[in-house]
């Protein structure tokens, strides 16, 4: 049982369409990718603490902030992993993509349930992130916008 039971029914809900998302026989895939991302953004999820800072792992030249939609997930993660995780804090998901990521330095992606067969990744993009650090962002006061400008302003 989940240590947050008015989260248990949002964290289902997602857990269910990520599985659609990951049938290859679902014919609304992009409707249910949106609907998902939807239901990640108001679903309280559980963010390993190691060390005081959030898990994440670097791949592919993005930090993927590691997230899970029940305890037992985290758990089966961390069991395959070999590490001890001792801490782990519940945040929104709209707080992680509109507020966290915002704040770490390099493109930041989400790792929903890594290691599990419903594990989805949220990448750095224009329609999951704020369009001032999605890596694909084209508006000049965007990701590339914004680092330049910072850039500059440090170069005078």
């Amino acid at each position: 049982m989940s240590a947050f039971p008015h989260t248990q029914t949002r964290a289902g809900q997602l857990e269910a369409r990520i599985r659609l998302l990951t049938d290859p026989d679902t014919a609304d895939g992009l409707r249910d990718s949106r609907a998902a991302l939807g239901e990640f953004r108001r679903t309280e999820v559980l963010v390993p603490v190691v060390d005081g800072g959030l898990l994440s792992a670097p791949s592919g030249g993005i930090r993927w902030i590691f997230a899970f939609t029940s305890l037992e997930a985290l758990e089966h993660f961390v069991a395959r992993r070999g590490e001890a995780i001792d801490e782990w804090v519940p945040v929104y998901g709209a707080h992680i993509l509109d507020r966290m990521i915002p704040g770490i330095e390099g493109p930041t992606g989400v790792a929903l349930d890594a290691g599990s067969p419903t594990g989805w990744l949220l990448p750095p993009v224009v329609g999951i992130v704020p369009d001032a650090v999605a890596v694909d962002a084209t508006d000049p006061a965007g990701a590339a916008g914004a680092a330049g400008a910072v850039q500059a302003e440090g170069a005078a």
